[in-house]
């Protein structure tokens, strides 16, 4: 089992246009808020693997659903991050819960980075309700996917939430 890793918390400053990560403050090119949640869309510069960022952040449903844009061949269609959001004012705050879910868009889906979700439970990070809330919506998440065919967008239909992403062309300044 890896060591344990703090939990990563990021913050959205929507008004500044600010994403605060755990390796840096990185400026954003849109935040759009909408009845689901937020839309953000951000460069990674300087990264060698991507170059752009999408991501949805879904309080609701406790899950961000990301879109990579990859320097190389493209490694999966969606990421989703298991996390608990919340609001105060124009500040959103994402807790990490560790489980992500790699999504090949109509072929198949899996859960990722189970031994650091445990390894960070028994190292005290994570509270016995953290990591229930981790298992049961990565598998809820995982199971609606194999329904919907491993189609994101049909899911989140299926949830009652529509999300829409940019063009590359409209937020790359790379």
């Amino acid at each position: 089992m890896p060591g344990a890793e703090p939990v990563k918390t990021e913050r959205h400053e929507v008004a500044a246009r600010r994403h605060h990560t755990n390796t840096g403050l990185r400026p954003v090119h849109t935040y759009c808020e909408h009845g689901q949640g937020l839309f953000v869309a951000r460069d990674f510069v300087a990264h060698p693997r991507i170059r752009h960022w999408q991501a949805h952040l879904l309080p609701t449903l406790g899950i961000v659903v990301c879109r990579y844009d990859f320097h190389g061949p493209r490694e999966h269609d969606y990421y989703i991050d298991v996390a608990t959001i919340t609001r105060s004012g124009d500040l959103w705050t994402v807790r990490d819960h560790y489980l992500d879910i790699l999504v090949h868009d109509g072929m198949a889906a899996e859960i990722v980075d189970t031994e650091e979700l445990l390894a960070a439970h028994e190292a005290g990070f994570i509270s016995d309700g953290e990591l229930r809330h981790a298992v049961t919506t990565a598998h809820r998440v995982l199971s609606g996917l194999a329904r919907a065919r491993y189609s994101v967008p049909e899911w989140l239909g299926e949830q009652g939430v529509e999300v829409e992403w940019l063009p590359t062309e409209e937020y790359a300044t790379a």
